[in-house]
């Protein structure tokens, strides 16, 4: 199913497995384990430091970690690597690419769950980490509201959802996602928020790594200072997204795009924002993809149906 890419000089590059865990900077992270817990559904579980809050969908030990910091904002997202071998590989792909990086502390790797890790900014400036041996802790994830469960693939494998991240300079943050970190293409997009000809609109690149997951990480060539365009989770239901649409409402917590269906990955979903100052997409019935079998589309409409953003 997976499809082998090439990077530096034709070498065999990066062989990410998935979007393990975002770790997001909070004022006050208590007002994400209320918003995980009591909106999204997520299990809040122990985690290394009293002030964090660390968030559960899966067998994995968490995929978000709230953090305090001065800011409200994406922090860095994790990248799954299949084994050491691979996780020696990246580092000489980074070194050969000039990408400066720095080793993971033993504080990193215990707050992380996990046996090695490497951070470093992509050339929009989003922190990353490539690690691998992570944690497995097969400890239940019990939903305080009830819900059946978060699509993340056999034993986690396929990732928490997908992020969509800021990049100015997307052609070049876009060269360095598929030549250094080798993921591949899945879709082309571009927007434009009026009718003026002229307007220039801003495009959407949407890429996939070795899950099958339309994509786990899109690049929007604009800005945002929350260092996030949004997250994306999936559960298993309609209803379950009417549910938390419904919880919404009810917490008039703003919703920044109504419920609609995408047309490249076929999501059934609505955005909120979170107390991370980003949106979050929640949805259900995404596609999943044979790689081997897929050439990469453009796509001129973003949904089906719905989908009216508040901008």
């Amino acid at each position: 199913m997976f499809k082998i890419f090439r990077g530096i000089e034709g070498s065999v590059i990066m062989n990410i497995r998935s979007l393990g865990y975002a770790f997001i900077e909070s004022k006050d992270p208590s007002e994400w384990r209320v918003f995980g817990t009591e909106v999204l559904g997520m299990m809040e579980v122990p985690g290394v430091g009293d002030e964090n809050v660390f968030l559960k969908i899966d067998e994995r030990p968490f995929r978000f970690a709230i953090v305090p910091g001065a800011e409200n904002r994406l922090k860095l997202l994790g990248l799954e690597l299949y084994d050491e071998n691979d996780f020696v590989k990246a580092i000489q792909e980074l070194e050969a690419s000039g990408t400066s990086y720095t080793r993971g502390s033993r504080a990193d790797l215990k707050m992380r769950g996990v046996l090695d890790l490497v951070r470093f900014n992509d050339p929009a400036g989003n922190t990353l980490e490539l690690y691998h041996g992570a944690d497995l802790d097969y400890a239940k994830f019990i939903s305080p509201l009830g819900i059946s469960g978060f699509e993340t693939g056999d034993f986690g494998s396929s990732g928490f959802g997908h992020a969509v991240l800021p990049a100015e300079n997307l052609d070049e943050t876009h060269t360095f996602y598929k030549n250094v970190l080798g993921f591949g293409d899945s879709d082309y997009m571009h927007f434009k928020f009026s009718d003026d000809p002229d307007e220039p609109g801003l495009a959407l690149k949407f890429m996939h790594v070795n899950n099958p997951r339309h994509h786990s990480v899109a690049l929007f060539g604009g800005e945002s200072l929350a260092g996030c365009i949004h997250l994306m989770l999936e559960v298993k239901t309609i209803d379950e997204v009417g549910e938390c649409l419904q919880r919404v409402i009810e917490r008039e917590i703003p919703i920044t795009s109504t419920l609609g269906r995408h047309t490249n990955d076929n999501m059934l979903s609505f955005y909120m924002m979170t107390p991370g100052d980003f949106p979050l997409e929640f949805g259900c019935e995404g596609l999943q993809m044979d790689w081997d079998n897929y050439t990469p589309t453009k796509t001129t409409l973003p949904s089906h149906w719905g989908h009216k953003f508040a901008l």
